[in-house]
C-alpha cells in the first residue's frame, strides 16, 4: 500500500507539472493556430512578463493593481507586435515570420531586464511550498500545496481559453482564419482583431505561467528556456490543438517524473532533463503531427 501511495505521489505531481507545461505550451498553439507560425518570442514573453509583475510591486503596487497593469502591459505588447511585426510582414513566407518572432524575442530580454534589471528576484504568491496537511492526515500524500494550486490555476484558464475559443464569435472567427485566411477576410472576419486578441491572450497566458513558474524557482532568465521545455509537449500534442497541449503536457510531466524516480538512479539522476525530447523524437518519427494534430498531404 505504501508503494502503491508513493506512486500515486510521483504521477500526481507529475500531472500537476504537466498542467504548468501546457500552460506555456497553450501560448505557442494560440500563435500557431492563427498565423502558422511558431512563436518563438513566447519564452522571452514569459520572462518579460512576470519581471514587470515582480518590478510593479517593487515600486509599491499591491498585487491586484500589479497584476492588472501587467496584463495590460502584454495587451499593448501583443498590439505593438501585430501591428509593428506581424501586419507589414503578413504576406511573407513562413521563415519570414518565424525570423522575426525570434527577433522579437530578443527584443523583450532586453528591454525587460534593461529596465527591470539582471538580478534573480523572489516572487510570493502568499502558497507556501510544503505538504498539504489533510492531504498527509487523511490519504497518507506529501503533495506540496504550491504545485497543487499552480496545477489548478493552470488547468482553469486553459479550459477557460479552450472554452471561449470553441464557443464565442472570436473562437469561430480564430477557427475559420486558422483554416483558410483569405477566405475568413473575403466573409467579412476582421484578421487584424483576430490577431490581436490572440496575442493579447498569449501575452495574458505568459504572464501567468511565469508567475506561477516564477513562484517555484525564482524570477529569472531561465524562464526563457521554458519555451524549450513546451517544445516536446506541442510535438506529442499537436502544434494548433489546445486540447492536444493538455494532453502532451500531462504526458510529459507524468513521463518525467515516473522516470527519474524510478529510472534516473541508475542514471545518476537528470533523466528528466533530457527524456521529454526522447519521447518527442520518437512522435517525431512516427507520428509527426503529434496526437490531435491534421496530417498535412502535399502533392509533389
Amino acid at each position: 500500500m505504501t508503494e502503491f501511495l508513493f506512486f500515486f505521489e510521483v504521477v500526481l505531481a507529475g500531472m500537476l507539472a504537466g498542467t504548468m507545461y501546457s500552460l506555456v505550451a497553450l501560448g505557442f498553439v494560440l500563435i500557431y493556430k492563427a498565423s502558422s507560425t511558431f512563436n518563438f518570442a513566447q519564452g522571452a514573453m514569459v520572462f518579460f512578463a512576470v519581471l514587470a509583475f515582480v518590478g510593479l510591486m517593487e515600486l509599491g503596487l499591491p498585487f491586484g493593481v500589479a497584476f492588472v497593469a501587467t496584463a495590460l502591459l502584454m495587451v499593448a505588447v501583443g498590439y505593438c507586435t501585430e501591428r509593428l511585426v506581424l501586419e507589414p510582414l503578413m504576406n511573407q513566407s513562413h521563415d519570414t515570420m518565424l525570423m522575426a518572432t525570434i527577433g522579437l524575442g530578443f527584443v523583450l530580454e532586453g528591454l525587460a531586464q534593461a529596465v527591470w534589471g539582471v538580478e534573480v528576484r523572489r516572487l510570493d504568491l502568499g502558497i507556501g511550498d510544503f505538504p498539504i496537511p489533510w492531504l498527509v492526515d487523511n490519504l497518507g500524500l506529501f503533495v506540496s500545496a504550491l504545485d497543487v494550486t499552480a496545477g489548478v490555476v493552470a488547468a482553469a484558464l486553459i479550459g477557460t481559453l479552450a472554452l471561449l475559443f470553441k464557443y464565442t464569435k472570436m473562437g469561430l472567427g480564430l477557427r475559420a482564419v486558422a483554416d483558410d485566411p483569405g477566405a475568413a477576410a473575403s466573409i467579412g472576419i476582421p484578421l487584424k482583431n483576430i490577431m490581436l486578441a490572440v496575442w493579447s491572450a498569449a501575452g495574458i497566458v505568459a504572464l501567468v505561467a511565469g508567475m506561477l513558474w516564477g513562484a517555484r524557482a525564482g524570477v529569472q532568465f531561465a524562464l526563457v528556456d521554458l519555451a524549450l521545455k513546451a517544445l516536446p509537449v506541442l510535438i506529442i500534442g499537436g502544434f494548433s490543438s489546445i486540447p492536444g497541449a493538455i494532453v502532451g503536457g500531462l504526458i510529459i510531466g507524468v513521463t518525467e517524473k515516473t522516470l527519474e524516480v524510478y529510472i534516473g538512479p541508475y542514471f545518476g539522476g537528470g533523466i528528466e532533463g533530457w527524456a521529454p525530447y526522447v519521447l518527442a523524437i520518437f512522435f517525431l518519427l512516427y507520428r509527426p503531427e503529434g496526437l490531435f494534430g491534421e496530417k498535412i498531404i502535399r502533392r509533389v
